[in-house]
């Protein structure tokens, strides 16, 4: 079997942070697939309440630089890395001083919802596929997990089609139960937005708000996976997706490969 070059994209990881059954999921799954001889990624937000010095990070200055657009603005991209202790694993943290600086990820000290948040995805998953593009690293998966990772799928579908490091890669959208009841406003659309992507390709965000970014997700993912612990009305959400939406496999390698995956995220997920 080929060696499977597995990007994950989440919100965060332990041991950096946990604030969700993310964090957790997300530090399990790469390292067994690494021992299963996969190669391996993985890119967080540096969210603010990282200690950068306690948790050894560092700017990587050859893959920072890049402007990111958000809408009409463009900020600075800054990516820093460092190592999981006793595991052979690097993580890679996109970061911005407007964005991920505060000491808190979601919400503020009063717990209210940031309104930037979507600026803040938005930012994220672009740094994301640049970051790869600049790393020259083709990935066979790209594995997203929760809402703040569903526009990578769209991207790489849309914007991104035609980047031959993404030619054969497919995507994964993992679904867990991070809910929140903000509703975002009218501009999303116009921040969302690239040259080739138009309010059509943006149908399954029309409600702004986190049902919107998980329909989204799935609309443009190859393969969705649910936790166990999501809603009901999740649930049902991707009850409705798997009946129309099924991962296309090309070879025999191909599925050899996915169900090797598949097999190990289920152990995992179980």
């Amino acid at each position: 079997m080929s060696r499977l070059r597995i990007l994950y994209v989440a919100s965060e990881i332990n041991p950096f942070l946990q604030t969700s059954e993310v964090a957790n999921f997300v530090r399990q799954l790469p390292q067994a697939m690494q021992e299963k001889g996969m190669e391996i990624r993985i890119l967080v937000p540096r969210f603010g309440l990282i200690n950068e010095r306690k948790n050894r990070l560092h700017e990587v200055v050859r893959l920072s630089g890049i402007n990111i657009a958000v809408g009409e603005e463009e900020k600075p991209l800054i990516i820093k890395v460092a190592s999981i202790p006793n595991a052979k694993l690097q993580v890679y943290f996109i970061d911005n001083e407007d964005y991920f600086q505060r000491k808190s990820v979601f919400h503020d000290k009063h717990e209210k919802f940031y309104e930037d948040n979507d600026e803040r995805a938005i930012f994220f998953c672009k740094g994301v596929i640049e970051t790869v593009k600049k790393l020259g690293w083709a990935p066979d998966v790209v594995h997203c997990n929760d809402w703040m990772t569903s526009l990578v799928p769209m991207y790489l579908k849309t914007t991104y089609k035609n980047e031959p490091l993404f030619k054969d890669t497919k995507t994964v959208f993992a679904i867990y139960n991070t809910g929140f009841s903000h509703k975002f406003g009218d501009d999303l659309f116009e921040k969302v937005k690239m040259v080739d992507i138009d309010d059509a390709i943006l149908a399954p965000l029309n409600s702004k708000d986190y049902e919107g970014f998980l329909k989204i997700g799935m609309e443009y993912a190859d393969v969705v996976i649910k936790s166990e612990e999501i809603s009901e009305n999740l649930s049902q959400l991707v009850e409705e997706w798997s009946k129309n939406k099924k991962c296309e496999i090309h070879s025999e390698e191909e599925q050899e490969i996915f169900e090797s995956y598949y097999n190990i995220y289920t152990e995992l997920a179980g």
